[in-house]
């Protein structure tokens, strides 16, 4: 068990006396806080704070977060309170500990609600003090260390956390010790067979492999020391966890891990790194294709380095990366490295390690779905490996498996939203195609183009699927609330109201009075008229009901109104694509057909068919019946279906299908059943322009000898 004078001791030569005056009085604090609690492990429960704030020190983290550190857990499992830890040791620490705690507090709802409302949390309160992250993963990295003391389930699913969610956020800030500790932790408990399948391939060559590196070791630091070049030399085996992925990643046996031997030269300068490649690539044949600079082109999260693989004169092969101290301190601690404070305690924005960090805030705040949240963000959190260029060689990173149009969204939001196609590598394809490092993309755009639904299947990215959702929410809004004025222009007209009778505010007051809906202004009534979460006739006679004044028109309004045409009374059908206006799905209805519409409490007007059986059993409410009509400019193709009486003989379908087509039809799916006495029945989905034709291709078919009956189900 660690003790608080190891910590003093660690942290002392760079913190004044008063700090490690605060820190004594932290850990008394905490010690009378936690006094008769014990852990799991049977430890005195202190030894948490103790380890936490351990870790922390060995980040060089400030005196603040370790203060924050012991005291992490007081809120959480002690009487203590907020005010209590304010006056004892300030807001700055008392705020990292609320921080940490909510996290913690998610009680009463379902285990993924509760998951994705802890996420959220811990999301937030990194944009207000980075610090919380950082005591969240140590808190989290200790007790992966005695884990083995929970039940197997609980086991299971901190581990499961931890690989989806923590350890990806402190790849995403750089942070490349704990995540590897994080990873390894919990690689154990979330896949034990595998993981032991692991150990065994590597235990068995641990020993010569520890051997060959040293001597490795000591070559490349001869070379170093030979050609003036100073540094170090580290060796290392890889990861279990790391040598499970890219085994499962790539689909590659054991022996195919060339990286699996690895050694770093920690070098003084860039220059050096290179000079330092440079005689690597002398001395030793190296594997062209497994070459990485990510000096020129550091990852997302900001880690450098030279990555080379060796090929050595036994035919072993080895990774050598190159760095120099700085990288070295980078992509160990990363972000915690150097994080910057501006006043009181806010992190520097501009840092690129946390743009995904302010995206998936924005992406929060507009998505309420607990599972589509952490969809979205464990996507986000994927390591971001696939780097795409420009035509004009800007480099543009992205998670595997990314589209052509996530990189457009990537470039800019408004090259996304008109995105029309793209050339990948110089040859036209579409913009669902997915990128790979290399690929050169270019983004051919259209002012006309927009959004569709389905592009919201053609992407990888939350930060693309938030900003399609976006926009198709907006356009929604939009066209409902156009809806919603004509009903409420129609109902008012049928009643002899002018439009505009009632003053806004009497308006909005009536509407949350009868409907319990709260809108904010005439726009949100039309788009609760549009969606059909309000119906205009109801309120509208209840405003009249109510009397009282009711605004004159002016006499210039009354001629206008008179000598101009009069408002269509039919909604018209002119693009039945849009949200606030659908084509039931239970009839199919056709244009040219008659139809009549019905408002559905927040779909919006649903279009069917007269000969639909809700329309014939009466079932719709009349209040909610709108008329509607086809624009005779609609040009699309409508899916409908034939059920067709044949007799049960050879070819029989081969001419339904060619009379089909020659009356311009396009036959989606068929299927033919056998019924007795040698007859048959053949369903057929196709799809036409409109009645006229849908009547012409069943006459055709009819006409057919063998073709007893053709009506539509």
């Amino acid at each position: 068990m660690i003790r608080i004078d190891d910590i003093l001791d660690k942290v002392s030569p760079r913190l004044g006396e008063k700090d490690v005056l605060v820190l004594q009085k932290a850990y008394i604090f905490a010690a009378r806080a936690h006094k008769g609690q014990v852990r799991r492990s049977g430890e005195p429960y202190l030894s948490h704070p103790l380890e936490v704030a351990n870790l922390l020190a060995d980040m060089g983290l400030d005196r603040t977060a370790l203060v924050a550190a012991l005291l992490h857990d007081a809120l959480e499992d002690t009487d203590v309170t907020a005010a209590e830890l304010r006056a004892a040791f300030g807001k700055e620490v008392a705020g990292l500990v609320e921080g940490v705690t909510k996290i913690g507090r998610v009680q009463g709802a379902p285990p993924e609600a509760r998951q994705a409302e802890t996420i959220r949390k811990i999301i937030l309160a990194m944009t207000d003090d980075l610090r919380v992250i950082f005591i969240k993963l140590a808190d989290r990295l200790h007790n992966l260390q005695t884990l083995e003391h929970l039940e197997a389930a609980k086991r299971t699913q901190i581990a499961q956390e931890t690989l989806d969610i923590y350890a990806p956020i402190a790849n995403r800030l750089g942070m490349g010790r704990i995540r590897a500790e994080l990873e390894d932790l919990s690689f154990r408990y979330v896949a034990p067979e595998d993981f032991a399948r692991v150990v065994s391939l590597v235990e068995p060559i641990r020993k010569r492999a520890e051997r060959d590196l040293k001597r490795l070791e000591k070559r490349l630091a001869a070379i170093l020391k030979e050609n003036a070049i100073p540094g170090r030399v580290e060796a290392r085996i890889k990861r279990p966890y790391s040598i499970y992925q890219k085994m499962r990643r790539q689909g590659i046996e054991f022996n195919q891990v060339y990286d699996l031997l690895a050694l770093r030269i920690i070098t003084d300068s860039v220059k050096n790194c290179y000079a330092a490649l440079g005689l690597i690539h002398q001395a030793w044949s190296h594997l062209p294709h497994r070459f990485r600079d990510y000096v020129a082109m550091p990852k997302p999260n900001l880690y450098q380095a030279l990555h080379t693989t060796i090929l050595t004169e036994d035919g072993q092969t080895y990774e050598v990366q190159v760095r120099t101290e700085t990288m070295h301190e980078l992509a160990e601690s990363g972000i915690a490295a150097h994080w910057k404070y501006k006043d009181r305690g806010q992190v520097d924005r501009e840092d690129k390690r946390l743009l995904w960090l302010r995206r998936m805030v924005e992406f929060y705040k507009e998505q309420k779905s607990p599972r589509e949240f952490l969809r979205s963000l464990k996507v986000d959190l994927a390591p971001e490996e696939i780097y795409v260029f420009t035509p004009k060689g800007r480099v543009i990173s992205l998670p595997r498996g990314a589209t052509a149009l996530d990189f457009a969204f990537k470039v800019h939001s408004e090259i996304g939203l008109s995105a029309a196609g793209c050339r990948v590598n110089g040859q036209l394809a579409p913009l669902k195609t997915r990128v790979k490092t290399g690929d050169i993309v270019e983004i051919a755009t259209d002012p006309k183009r927009s959004p569709t639904r389905a592009w919201l299947s053609q992407v990888a990215t939350a930060d693309a699927r938030h900003q399609i959702k976006r926009y198709l929410s907006v356009r929604e809004r939009s066209r409902s609330a156009a809806l919603g004025k004509r009903l409420w222009e129609r109902e008012a007209g049928r009643l002899g109201l002018p439009a505009a009778f009632v003053e806004e505010a009497r308006l909005l007051a009536k509407v949350e009075e009868t409907s319990g809906l709260r809108p904010r202004s005439l726009e949100d009534v039309h788009v609760f008229l549009g969606t059909g979460k309000l119906l205009a006739r109801p309120l509208l006679e209840s405003l009249r009901a109510d009397g009282g004044e009711v605004r004159k028109e002016g006499f210039l309004r009354k001629v206008v109104t008179r000598v101009a045409p009069r408002p269509q009374r039919n909604i018209v059908i002119k693009d039945a694509s849009e949200p606030a206006l659908r084509l039931a799905r239970c009839c199919g209805p056709i244009k040219g057909e008659p139809v009549i519409g019905y408002l559905t409490a927040g779909k919006g007007i649903s279009v069917h068919a007269q000969r639909c059986p809700y329309v014939a059993k009466d079932l719709l409410d009349g209040q909610r019946v709108v008329d509607v009509a086809w624009d005779p400019g609609l040009t699309r193709t409508f899916r409908t279906k034939l059920q067709i009486g044949v007799a049960d003989e050879p070819g029989v379908l081969a001419r339904v299908a060619a009379a089909i087509s020659e009356a311009g039809g396009n036959i989606v799916r068929a299927e033919v059943e056998a019924c007795a006495a040698g007859r048959g029945v053949m369903r057929i989905e196709l799809e036409v322009r409109d009645i006229e034709q849908l009547e012409g291709l069943a006459k055709r078919v009819a006409a057919l000898k063998d073709v007893g009956s053709v009506e539509r189900p």
